[in-house]
């Protein structure tokens, strides 16, 4: 027993010095990449992750979805090396040190349940920014009918996020609003609200368009219907409006600017300062370059050359 605790005490000692040997002279330069935050860019960012880790078999990368707040958070603290941000950067996260790389375009979009039972008027009427702003600002709008311009009683039920994310600040801001402000049962996380809608036929909610349709037929998720936006305010969906029924029309739409902006909008990966790990500016690198041909295929939009080239010129080590 004695010569066993022994060779124990030998181990641990050499294990020490080991460790400390590794850690002599500066930070030890690692093969892992760690990336948290918004849901909106979470299935994108797992799809680059797997592509990167075929071309890099060495490397591995651990990717959370949890809000573009917990992203936002970790990277400023440096818990990850990437945070998944899914709106714009504010003034204070740049002055801590905030890195924003822009690396796709997606867009939020208005969620109803699909067995609501005014379901086919409201795909022919729409909901406006007025009608919306009535909905999840002031609670001016209670019922359909209201929003419909008809008698009809039937009540809304209003849902939004409870988590600090990129999704419902960018739907806020379309009504000029900040996500504090909007009104409804708040509830956890993108898949957590499009259940919530599921399960509820008078529901209508909020969500990135990666939680809204299916990912293989294309078509809204099973229980959901995408509502369209009546941009020119004329109480009717028209056909260049409409453009809701599969995920491949809606993001042709959102390329052509026939959806405002916000609620569409672009996707970041934040680093905190510019990144020195050569593995996670290479790994930025493929998503700016050869990854962006991931984008369509998941159903995001790719970026302009010249916010890659932006994010390219972020990326020189000094």
């Amino acid at each position: 027993m004695k010569r066993f605790l022994h060779l124990s005490v030998v181990a641990l000692i050499i294990a020490g010095m080991t460790l400390s040997m590794q850690s002599c002279g500066g930070k030890k330069e690692t093969k892992n990449i760690t990336i948290s935050g918004a849901f909106a860019l979470y299935p994108l960012a797992v799809k680059w992750a797997e592509e990167y880790q075929k071309l890099h078999p060495d490397v591995h990368i651990d990717v959370s979805a949890g809000g573009a707040g917990k992203g936002m958070t970790d990277v400023l603290s440096d818990v990850v090396d990437l945070g998944m941000v899914s709106r714009e950067v504010y003034a204070p996260e740049l002055e801590k040190g905030a890195l924003p790389i822009a690396v796709a375009k997606d867009a939020v979009v208005i969620t109803m349940n699909a067995d609501n039972p005014l379901a086919a008027q409201i795909k022919r009427h729409g909901i406006s920014r007025e009608a919306a702003t009535k909905i999840w600002i002031t609670g001016e709008y209670t019922t359909w009918g209201q929003v419909l311009g008809t008698n009809d009683q039937t009540p809304i039920h209003v849902y939004t996020r409870s988590d600090a994310c990129g999704a419902a600040e960018t739907f806020a801001l379309w009504m000029g609003k900040k996500q504090e402000d909007l009104l409804g049962t708040a509830v956890f996380g993108d898949p957590g609200l499009a259940s919530a809608i599921q399960n509820d036929p008078l529901g209508i909610g909020l969500n990135n368009i990666g939680y809204a349709y299916d990912e293989k037929a294309r078509t809204p998720n099973p229980g959901l219907f995408v509502c369209p936006i009546d941009r020119d305010d004329n109480a009717q969906v028209s056909a260049d409006e409409y453009f809701y029924d599969t995920k491949d029309d809606f993001i042709a739409a959102v390329a052509k600017d026939k959806y405002p902006s916000p609620p569409a909008r672009d996707l970041y990966m934040v680093a905190h300062g510019t990144p020195q790990n050569e593995v996670v500016v290479d790994f930025l690198k493929f998503i700016l370059t050869d990854g962006q041909k991931y984008n369509v295929p998941v159903g995001y939009i790719s970026l302009t050359q010249e916010k890659l080239d932006k994010g390219l010129n972020a990326l020189k080590v000094k």
